[in-house]
């Protein structure tokens, strides 16, 4: 039996039963990296002997009769923005190429409490900006069903290796969208959740307003298993929610029968291609079969979305990186006369096109003469935005858009059409600018390639999208699919 391509749960009941241990599903999950992540790219480094060696604790812990929990012994991957001590953490740059952290995330220290298995960490777009996972100062990570196109980003890594079998579940960070469009592109499921209810300490910080810590699982059972050891308050996160989350498998299984639903009309219209469209309202006709009721709605400010997003995620880029001038930590450039080349020097030659171009932007939004003309007048509007799904849920439990306006594009297709690949976020940016959840789910494929569903819903309504995809996940086969390589 190929272990790997099991879902978590799958495996989770193997291990309690008896008929494998840790150490198998581990081996095959090794087994499986050795065999397909040469073609996949999916992972920059490899944790072999510490996860060989919390398997075999694992499996004692196991034989001595303990109880353990859902994810124990399960092998999981993290982005590699995500800290980790004593393992290093590049966020795919030549800036930290050498960093190694001394402390844990929180979210890796619940995981590892919960006896997940680290096997690795994942390749992305430096500093987690991009949206094709081409912007990595180390490789570019090719999608498992077409070596041709990209896996999507930032975390396309983590997404690769989930859809590949190269990983049960992986962590990714969410930014624009950087969870959910890789999950689409790849076919498998991506969660985003509230801002705030899943702590930031230990994720190397992008746009500190924005980022979100979610998981990438192979079905909507592992993710709402995963989402259990990751929701909760955290002392060291200022902006960690203080709510009690109840259990998220208790939303499985569940009928959707009178569940309004809205169709923001401003996520169907240009830019989204045809064949998309197509499948999406596919998919809202099966959540229609199941007794929900679906209208038209409108988000009339999402049009402003993309600027909004690129200028205030861009400023707070810009103050972000400030810490890496090449005096306390990360590269520093070998030649230099005084203290400000010694700064030039090291932030040129480390980081990446990408990088600089949002630095040189945020800076320039948060400069003295423009603050007001954009960077301000970004906040009214993301404002704006937020007002409207408050107002949208209001009326709707969920609302349903396409993820990515396209299915997955080849690799280099876009390297010079910036506006090209900032479109990439058009349907993913306004949940993070409103700080609510939302997953993206596979609704179809269109020419061998994954087309995604996003189920969007208000602050801490990660029930509602989670009862919503489960039921369309049992009423349809495309996460049982899985890429041939």
């Amino acid at each position: 039996m190929d272990l790997h391509n099991l879902t978590l749960h799958e495996i989770r009941d193997m291990i309690r039963s008896g008929e494998v241990s840790a150490k198998d599903v581990l081996q095959s999950v090794y087994g499986r990296i050795d065999a397909v992540d040469d073609k996949v790219d999916a992972y920059i480094a490899l944790t072999r002997d510490k996860a060989y060696e919390a398997a075999e604790a694992i499996d004692k812990r196991l034989a001595g009769g303990e109880a353990l929990g859902d994810v124990a012994g399960i092998p999981m991957a993290l982005k590699d923005n995500i800290s980790t001590n004593g393992i290093k953490t590049t966020c795919a740059s030549k800036m930290l190429e050498n960093y190694t952290p001394a402390f844990d995330a929180h979210v890796y220290e619940k995981l590892k409490e919960a006896g997940a298995i680290l096997i690795g960490k994942t390749n992305l777009d430096e500093f987690a900006m991009g949206s094709s996972t081409e912007n990595s100062a180390f490789k570019t990570t090719k999608n498992p069903w077409n070596l041709d196109r990209v896996s999507g980003g930032s975390s396309g890594g983590s997404a690769a290796a989930v859809a590949a079998g190269e990983a049960f579940f992986a962590l990714g960070s969410d930014t624009g969208g950087s969870i959910r469009q890789p999950a689409s592109l790849c076919g498998i499921v991506g969660f985003k959740p509230t801002y705030g209810a899943v702590s930031r300490y230990g994720l190397v910080a992008f746009g500190s307003s924005f980022d979100q810590i979610g998981p990438f699982t192979k079905d909507v059972e592992d993710c709402a298993i995963v989402l259990n050891h990751l929701y909760g308050y955290d002392k060291n996160d200022s902006t960690s929610l203080a709510v009690e989350h109840g259990d998220f498998k208790e939303a499985l299984n569940k009928e959707i029968k009178g569940m309004k639903i809205g169709l923001p009309k401003e996520y169907f219209g240009e830019g989204i291609a045809p064949e998309v469209k197509k499948l999406v309202m596919d998919g809202v006709k099966v959540m229609e079969s199941l007794g929900a009721h679906v209208e038209e709605t409108s988000l009339p400010y999402s049009e402003y979305a993309l600027p909004v997003y690129y200028i205030a995620s861009s400023a707070e880029a810009s103050s972000n990186l400030a810490r890496f001038d090449g005096v306390r930590y990360g590269y520093r450039a070998k030649d230099y006369e005084d203290l400000n080349d010694l700064y030039i020097k090291s932030r040129s030659e480390a980081f990446g096109d990408e990088v600089k171009l949002r630095i040189m932007l945020g800076t320039y939004t948060l400069s003295s003469g423009y603050y007001d003309a954009y960077y301000n007048k970004a906040l009214k509007a993301r404002r704006l935005i937020k007002q409207d799904f408050e107002k949208a849920f209001e009326k709707y439990d969920i609302l349903i858009s396409p993820t990515s306006p396209t299915t997955a594009f080849k690799i280099g297709e876009r390297s010079d059409d910036q506006l090209a690949m900032y479109m990439s976020d058009i349907c993913t940016v306004p949940v993070n600018i409103a700080g609510i959840p939302a997953i993206s789910i596979p609704c179809g494929f269109s020419g061998g390639l994954p087309v995604g569903m996003q189920i969007m819903g208000k602050a801490l309504g990660e029930a509602s999208i989670i009862k919503a995809a489960h039921a369309f996940q049992r009423n349809t086969d495309f996460l049982g699919k899985r890429p041939t390589l």
